[in-house]
C-alpha cells in the first residue's frame, strides 16, 4: 500500500482579507490526476472535506494527487485557496531534520495563509491507522506478503451513456448552470452530471433530454439524427468574441465565463455563449431548445401508448360492471411500529470504512443485539451510490431464503443516515480468525468452502452477481457457521445475455476479465472464490506486487506458487478455479460440489446446516464482541455527522422506498 500524509490544521492568517468573528471554516478538497484524449486534468472522487481546526485526515502519496484548500466564512462563501500536491508536503517530512512532524505554512489566494503540520507514515507501519504490532505474526514463505491487514474495495465511478455522452455525477466546485434547460445546479453535493469527453454539464433530470451527440471524440458527427435517420440537424453556430459586461455563465460546460474582456463567444444567431475552449464541443444545434424538442418527441412517441392503454380501461371497465363489485373489505394488518433510531442503543463499532460504519446496537428495554450498518446520505449522494444502496436492501431482504446469507431486520433513515439492522454474527470473521491462527487446516477451510459454495449459487440463481468475496466479509455466527454478508457491490438481473462492466472489488480478488475491460458475469465471483480458498488453505494471497499496477499485472499473468504440503485436491481446485478464460473456469461450466476436494461434504445436509462446524468460535454472551478487531472497538459508538448546510440542501427524494415495509421484518417493540 501507499505511504500516506497525515495532516493537522494548526492555524490560520486572514492576510488582508477583513477579521472574523468566528474562526474560518477549512474545506479539504482531495483531486486525482486523470489522463483524458485531451491530456491531463484533476478529477475529485472523494467527497469534500471540512476538517475541524487542531484536527487531522490522511492523505495517500499517489503520482499526480494534489489537494485544495479552501478557506470559507460560511459553505457558501469561499474566502480564498489554494492549491498544492500531496508529494510536495511529503518532501517537506523528508527534508525536516528537526522533528517528524514538520509544519508548513500554504499561502491562499488572494490573501491569507494556513499552517499545516504533516506526519508521514508507512501503511504497515503506521500504530495508528494499522495496528500491524498488535496483530499475530505469520511467517511468510519465501518472502511472500502473509495475510496482515484488511484490504478495502473500490468501485469506479457509475458512466451513464447518452448519445454517445459519457456522464459521470460530479462536485461542481463553482455556480454551473445546465446546458439544457439552462437551470441552476444546485446543491452541495452532486448536483449534477458532466460528461467526460466534451465537459457538457446537465442535471440528472436531463439526460434524457439531451439532444446533441457528443462531440468529444473524432468518431461523433456535430450534427444529429433522429428517428432512424427520418430527419436531420445540422445547424453550426456563429461564433465571435465578445466582451461581457455583467457576470455571464457557458451555455455548454456551465460554469462562469472569466476575465475582464473578451471573456468568451457568442453566437450571432442564438445568442448562445460559450468558453473559446469549449467552442469545438458544441453541437450543431443553433436556434434549437432542446429541452422543448426532446420533450414534444417524448409526447409523440406516447401517444400510441396512451391510445392503447384508454382502449384497454375501457375493456376493463366494461369487464368490471359485468362481473359487478367484487372488492374485498380491508383488513387492518395487526399493529407493528417501525424501527426509529430512538429505540436504539449503540454499544462498540465492529467495522468501518469508506461506506460508513457497523455498530452493534440493543432494542431499548428488550435485551436483543443488532449489527447496524449506518452509511452517510452525503457520502453516498456525492459517491452517486444510490442505486447501489438500494440493490443491497433488496439483496439483503432476498437473505432469508438462504441460511448462509446475513439476514435483514430493518431499514430506516433519519435526515442524515441510512440504518440497515441486521442479524449480529458475534463470531466475527474469517479475516480475524486467519490472522489468529495464520491459516486453517484442510477439514476447517473446506467447511468453509462449502457454506459459501452454497449461498453463491443462491446468489447467481437469482441473477445476482456478488462481486467482493473475501475473507473480511465472511462471518461466523455463534455456532460456527458462516454468513456472508455486504452486498454493497452487487450486481442484480444478469439473466441471459446480460453481463456487467463495472471495474469494481477488492484488488486482491479482482478476476482478470475485470482488468482487460471485458463484459463478465458469475465467473469474476468464482475467481474471487479461488483467491479466498487459496488464502485458507495457505495464509497468503495469491498474487503479488509493490503496488496495484503490480498486483493487476501478477492476476494477469503469473502462476501462484504451491507449498509441497498442500494436498493435489486443493491444488487442482485452486487451479480449476484460477482459469483465466471465464467460459471454461470451475463454477461457471462444470459442477463444482462434485469436485474431489468436496468429497466430504453432504450437501444436503450441509443445505439444512445439519453439520457440525469443524471450529466453534468463544462467545460469552449474545452481546459478545471479543472476536472483532481492537482497532474499531475502541472507538466511541457514535454516528457522524455532516455540515447543516449541506445536509439541508439534499434531495431526500432520492432516497424514497429506502425503508424496508415488509411487515413480517419489523421488529415487534410492543410491550
Amino acid at each position: 500500500m501507499a505511504p500516506f500524509l497525515r495532516i493537522a490544521l494548526n492555524a490560520y492568517k486572514m492576510g488582508d482579507l477583513p477579521p472574523l468573528s468566528e474562526p474560518p471554516i477549512c474545506a479539504i478538497k482531495m483531486k486525482e490526476s486523470v489522463s483524458t484524449e485531451r491530456g491531463k486534468t484533476l478529477v475529485q472522487r472523494k467527497p469534500t472535506m471540512f476538517p475541524p481546526w487542531q484536527s487531522t485526515f490522511d492523505a495517500h502519496i499517489y503520482e499526480g494527487r494534489v489537494l485544495e484548500v479552501i478557506l470559507m466564512q460560511n459553505t457558501e462563501e469561499p474566502l480564498a485557496k489554494a492549491t498544492l500536491g500531496v508529494s510536495v508536503l511529503a518532501e517537506s517530512c523528508k527534508k525536516s531534520k528537526t522533528n517528524c512532524q514538520p509544519e508548513v505554512w500554504v499561502d491562499l489566494h488572494p490573501s491569507g495563509q494556513v499552517l499545516f503540520a504533516v506526519q508521514f507514515f508507512l501503511e504497515d507501519s503506521d500504530t495508528g491507522k494499522w495496528n500491524v504490532d498488535s496483530m499475530p505474526q505469520v511467517i511468510p514463505e519465501d518472502g511472500v506478503t502473509t495475510l496482515n491487514r484488511r484490504r478495502g474495495a473500490f468501485k469506479q465511478p457509475k458512466i451513464h451513456l447518452m448519445r454517445n455522452h459519457q456522464f459521470t455525477a460530479t462536485f461542481f466546485a463553482q455556480p454551473t448552470f445546465c446546458s439544457v434547460c439552462k437551470e441552476f445546479l444546485w446543491g452541495f453535493n452532486k448536483q449534477g452530471y458532466k460528461c467526460k469527453q466534451c465537459n457538457a454539464a446537465i442535471h440528472k433530470r436531463c439526460l434524457e433530454k439531451i439532444i446533441g451527440k457528443c462531440t468529444g471524440t473524432a468518431t461523433n458527427s456535430r450534427d444529429t439524427m433522429f428517428q432512424k435517420e427520418r430527419f436531420k440537424i445540422d445547424m453550426p453556430h456563429r461564433f465571435k468574441t465578445h466582451n461581457y459586461r455583467s457576470p455571464t455563465f457557458c451555455d455548454h460546460c456551465g460554469s462562469l465565463l472569466w476575465g475582464l474582456y473578451k471573456q468568451g463567444l457568442k453566437c450571432d444567431e442564438c445568442g448562445m455563449n460559450v468558453h473559446t475552449y469549449c467552442k469545438e464541443k458544441v453541437a450543431n444545434l443553433c436556434g434549437v431548445n432542446q429541452k422543448l424538442l426532446a420533450e414534444a418527441l417524448s409526447q409523440v412517441s406516447q401517444v400510441c401508448a396512451v391510445t392503447n392503454f384508454c382502449f384497454e380501461s375501457a375493456n376493463r371497465s366494461i369487464y368490471e360492471k359485468v362481473k359487478g363489485d367484487t372488492n374485498p373489505v380491508p383488513v387492518a394488518p395487526p399493529r407493528s411500529v417501525h424501527l426509529t433510531i430512538n429505540h436504539l442503543v449503540f454499544h462498540k463499532v465492529l467495522g468501518k470504512g469508506s461506506f460508513g460504519k457497523v455498530l452493534l446496537a440493543e432494542l431499548k428495554g428488550k435485551g436483543q443485539f443488532f449489527a447496524v450498518k449506518v452509511l452517510k446520505k452525503d457520502v453516498v449522494l456525492m459517491d452517486d451510490d444510490v442505486e447501489c444502496t438500494m440493490v443491497e436492501k433488496r439483496v439483503l431482504s432476498l437473505a432469508w431464503e438462504n441460511p448462509f446469507l446475513t439476514h435483514l431486520y430493518s431499514t430506516f433513515q433519519s435526515k442524515e443516515h441510512l440504518f440497515f439492522v441486521m442479524e449480529y454474527l458475534n463470531g466475527g470473521d474469517l479475516m480475524f480468525h486467519i490472522q489468529d491462527k495464520g491459516r486453517f487446516d484442510v477439514t476447517r477451510a473446506t467447511f468453509y468452502a462449502a457454506e459459501i459454495t452454497v449461498g453463491l449459487q443462491f446468489l447467481h440463481s437469482k441473477g445476482i452477481i456478488y462481486r467482493d468475496l473475501k475473507l473480511d466479509n465472511v462471518m461466523l455466527d455463534k455456532d460456527g457457521h458462516i454468513k456472508i454478508a455486504d452486498f454493497g457491490m452487487c450486481k442484480e438481473k444478469v439473466f441471459g445475455d446480460v453481463r456487467a462492466t463495472t471495474f469494481c472489488g477488492t484488488p486482491d480478488y479482482i478476476a482478470p476479465e475485470i482488468l482487460l475491460g471485458q463484459k463478465y458475469t458469475f465467473s469474476v465471483d468464482w475467481w474471487s472464490f479461488g483467491v479466498l480458498v487459496y488464502e485458507m488453505l495457505i495464509g497468503q494471497s495469491p498474487f503479488q506486487g509493490d503496488d496495484e499496477d503490480e498486483l493487476f499485472d501478477s492476476i494477469r499473468t503469473d502462476t501462484p506458487h504451491y507449498p509441497r504440503w498442500i494436498s493435489k485436491e486443493s491444488k487442482s481446485l485452486i487451479e480449476l478455479l484460477f482459469e483465466r478464460d471465464p467460459s471454461r473456469r470451475l463454477g461457471v461450466v462444470g459442477d463444482i460440489r462434485t469436485h474431489p476436494f468436496f468429497r466430504t461434504i453432504n450437501w444436503s445436509a450441509l443445505e439444512k446446516r445439519e453439520v457440525e462446524p469443524p471450529f466453534k468460535p468463544k462467545v460469552k454472551s449474545p452481546s459478545d464482541c471479543s472476536n472483532f478487531d481492537r482497532e474499531f472497538l475502541n472507538e466511541k459508538p457514535r454516528l457522524s455527522h455532516g455540515d447543516k448546510m449541506l445536509i439541508d440542501s439534499m434531495d431526500q427524494a432520492a432516497f424514497a422506498g429506502f425503508s424496508f415495509g415488509r411487515r413480517s421484518y419489523y421488529l415487534s417493540l410492543n410491550p
